[in-house]
């Protein structure tokens, strides 16, 4: 049997997720402090993916990325392929787990009580030493939530990632590609077969994601979050 399709999906997974804590993070921080008029905006472009078919999405993605565009054809100019290939994954697994990882990390921080900024800032404390040392703690159980829904929003992404990096085996093919190719073929005992174990990871790291935001919730706030 072959098993680089789990491969390429825990790549895949960890890569994108890795990206979107990171972006997802700043973004939050970003527009949660803004005092733009196209606060909104910006906000509904931000979050547009988690509401568009994911097919739809790919086809976007295809369009920016796709080898006859104005962004793919300049990339291909210095040698860089996007389209149908593993970073195509990535891109797209990135794009649609990104929202989630964004609109939770902007939620904790929202929440946060303004007065605990205010007083480090009265303390000499500056922007950045806020953030690292007031904000991100307090408001940590919270983003941790958002990397649990991106991962697994991440781990499950099929519709972008067929339009934008198609099924080529041992590069794009992730599970949910393959069971889709193998249900559509009539290999249905094999297409199960996956099932089960993106079933059985999925379980397994949602699992001991959950543990793991359950220490830290008691690490910073006795269990409570």
């Amino acid at each position: 049997m072959d098993f680089s399709p789990f491969w390429v999906s825990i790549k895949t997974t960890f890569a994108a997720t890795f990206i979107t804590f990171f972006t997802g993070i700043f973004t939050a921080w970003l527009i949660a402090n803004s005092k733009s008029k196209l606060k909104g905006f910006f906000d509904s472009i931000i979050t547009i993916p988690m509401v568009l078919p994911p097919t739809v999405v790919g086809y976007i993605l295809l369009l920016i990325f796709g080898k006859n565009t104005f962004i793919g054809a300049f990339l291909n100019s210095i040698g860089i392929k996007v389209a149908f290939t593993w970073t195509a994954t990535v891109i797209a697994a990135t794009v649609v787990s990104f929202p989630l990882m964004y609109k939770t990390a902007r939620g904790a921080f929202e929440q946060m009580d303004v007065n605990l900024i205010n007083a480090a800032k009265t303390l000499g404390a500056g922007n950045m030493k806020i953030f690292f040392k007031v904000v991100l703690p307090i408001s940590w159980p919270g983003i941790l939530a958002g990397v649990i829904l991106a991962f697994a929003r991440a781990l499950g992404e099929f519709g972008a990632t067929i339009m934008l990096a198609g099924n080529i085996s041992g590069v794009t093919s992730t599970m949910p590609v393959s069971i889709y190719f193998l249900v559509s073929s009539g290999r249905d005992k094999d297409a199960l077969i996956w099932v089960l174990i993106i079933l059985a990871f999925s379980l397994f790291s949602m699992t001991a994601m959950n543990l793991w935001l359950d220490r830290q919730s008691k690490k910073y706030y006795g269990g409570k979050i």
